[in-house]
């Protein structure tokens, strides 16, 4: 099969190189996937450039990079149903821990990291899901339904913040999100009640002043950093910060008593480890979204394979609206 691998850390041009290599067999309760799309993530461009914090090295000799993906099982190994054969699916954790990730034209994993895509989903959505959807719907409802609730997606123009957004909003919550510029716009397409631009020097009190005065119940946080003090003045008591990023401060002050004071539970949310049962709930949610019409995923740019080099340059040029796909079929 045709593959996009890596050897060593660097430049996108100058380390991803297209190459044939056997496809695996599956071995028990692994299924193989003939893909048609891989999806390529912030995290998979800083893991290819040696970017990722505490990694020095290259985990494996080389690498096929990319955890997110959609295709079809093309075979299953011992233990898994045969009837899984020519199920169109969705990729999680392709690459997490494992050398060979979705940026080919097949990938052998265990079974249930090939979740089924619901009837009528695109592939181009399906390979969507794996980390910015797991990551939306996992923020959202991780302390359960929404409903009645108002929910403060902060980055909502983001690839995350965007289906947090839909996914609040089809959840049944009052959604205030903030944004700048052209993302003011977008975010609004995306359901939210109030879009507010996150450099407002007094954003704390229009977020406030969003909800009634009230103090927002939940808050989907793309950066923890920048935004703790803000979120420590706006969150209500016994609500919940659910944190996927800090990249701009990375050793953020934690304002422990305005949090303590109000009972505050802080989550720091990794897409790839999630529990079983996390990771199940995120999925449903997902699946009756989808099935509901009520959530959109778009894609900005589809690239094909020999490309996959100006793919990861787009995902480093930011300000993107939608995500970066790679045709791997």
């Amino acid at each position: 099969m045709k593959a996009i691998a890596y050897r060593a850390f660097g430049p996108a041009r100058d380390v991803l190189r297209l190459v044939e290599m056997d496809s695996a067999p599956p071995g028990p309760g692994e299924v193989v996937v003939d893909l048609s799309l891989s999806g390529v993530n912030p995290s998979d461009v800083k893991a290819r450039a040696g970017a990722r914090a505490g990694v020095t090295e290259l985990p494996f000799p080389e690498i096929v990079p990319h955890s997110d993906g959609a295709g079809v099982i093309s075979a299953v190994g011992a233990g898994v149903p045969g009837e899984r054969i020519g199920e169109r699916v969705w990729i999680w954790n392709g690459q997490w821990r494992r050398p060979f990730g979705t940026a080919a034209q097949q990938i052998t994993l265990p079974a249930d990291q090939a979740a089924a895509l619901p009837e009528g989903i695109s592939m181009e959505t399906g390979a969507c899901l794996g980390i910015p959807g797991m990551t939306a719907a996992h923020c959202v409802f991780a302390a359960g339904d929404v409903a009645g609730r108002t929910v403060l997606v902060q980055g909502g123009a983001g690839t995350v913040g965007f289906l947090a957004v839909q996914l609040a909003r089809w959840g049944g919550a009052r959604v205030i999100a903030t944004a700048r510029g052209a993302g003011i716009d977008r975010v609004r397409t995306a359901g939210a009640d109030a879009v507010l631009d996150y450099a407002a020097p007094d954003l704390a009190a229009r977020i406030l002043a969003a909800n009634d005065g009230a103090p927002v119940d939940r808050i989907v946080e793309v950066e923890f950093g920048l935004n703790a003090a803000t979120d420590a003045e706006v969150i209500a008591e016994n609500g919940r910060i659910c944190a996927y990023g800090s990249a701009r401060d990375m050793t953020p002050a934690l304002p422990f008593y305005p949090l303590m004071f109000k009972a505050v539970t802080l989550e720091l949310a990794l897409v790839y480890i999630l529990t079983p049962a996390q990771r199940l709930a995120a999925q449903m949610r997902l699946a009756d979204a989808l099935v509901a019409g009520a959530l959109s995923c778009p894609v900005d740019a589809v690239f094909d394979l020999p490309d996959c080099a100006a793919a990861h340059e787009a995902v480093e040029a930011g300000g993107r609206s939608g995500a970066v796909l790679l045709r791997t079929a």
